[in-house]
């Protein structure tokens, strides 16, 4: 919530006494579209002891780390978003990767969430002790490998579906000497101009990224197991006089949103 402070107990005992290292109320692990929203509702609720464990340098889950050509989301942006955070700078319909990180980034801003996230921090273990009635977790610092230990009363894991890459275990890839790599890890610098390349899987991921790179490869080949429904993707611009339209009165791109939704 803008200009809330969260307050957090630091190395406050737990509430059975028999704790006095660092201890949180509720520890939410990861900080991405679940893990942000939820954080800033607890609050409203009037739970302040929250802290926010990420294992990546900064938020935005899937948004931050898929950043293969193309992306962007399928569903429309102003659903794409929280009900209580809205977004009249959306420029298009279904908006693109960059645009939905730079949008939880903003929220984390504006939640004032910052100073509860922990970055370059994951939970490596967690374990439930009946005997004082906590969950008692480890975490290590991704930058230096530094483990600390810490216990909760609620945690909530908020990392998502998407966020373990899986790269299936192919005949032959041991010896195969191009490049391999799953879509969620492109490669920033990849250059695929005239080149042979070939894509497993027409999921969501590559329903973007391959018209994006068709144009430029050399020959593209598709493998498929099923073959998915395409139909055309109509992503209209949202232009500058919307755009204004929807900061000055909020209430139309509310009204936007529940046709959508409808």
């Amino acid at each position: 919530m803008a200009g809330h402070d969260c307050e957090t107990n630091g190395t406050s005992p737990s509430p059975s006494g028999g704790h006095t290292g660092e201890h949180h109320r509720i520890v939410i692990v990861g900080a991405g579209f679940a893990g942000l929203g939820l954080a800033r509702q607890l609050w409203r609720a009037g739970h302040s002891d929250v802290i926010i464990l990420e294992r990546a340098g900064d938020v935005g889950g899937t948004w931050r780390d898929n950043t293969y050509p193309g992306v962007q989301c399928d569903v429309p942006a102003e659903l794409y978003s929280y009900s209580f955070a809205r977004n009249p700078g959306w420029t298009r319909s279904y908006a693109d990767g960059a645009e939905i990180e730079a949008y939880l980034q903003d929220c984390a801003s504006r939640f004032a969430l910052w100073g509860v996230i922990r970055l370059n921090t994951e939970m490596v273990h967690a374990r439930w002790s009946p005997d004082d009635g906590l969950w008692h977790l480890e975490t290590r610092r991704t930058t230096d490998g530094a483990t600390a230990q810490l216990t909760a009363a609620v945690v909530v894991v908020a990392t998502g579906s998407l966020s373990e890459p899986l790269v299936p275990d192919l005949p032959g890839a041991d010896t195969f000497t191009g490049e391999m790599f799953h879509s969620a890890e492109w490669p920033g610098d990849l250059d695929l101009s005239g080149r042979r390349v070939a894509v497993v899987g027409t999921g969501a991921s590559a329903v973007q990224f391959i018209p994006a790179i068709a144009r430029d490869v050399g020959h593209l080949t598709v493998f498929q197991r099923t073959p998915p429904w395409i139909v055309p993707r109509h992503n209209p611009a949202i232009g500058p006089a919307t755009r204004r339209r929807y900061r000055r009165f909020g209430f139309l791109q509310r009204l936007r949103r529940a046709r959508t939704f409808w």
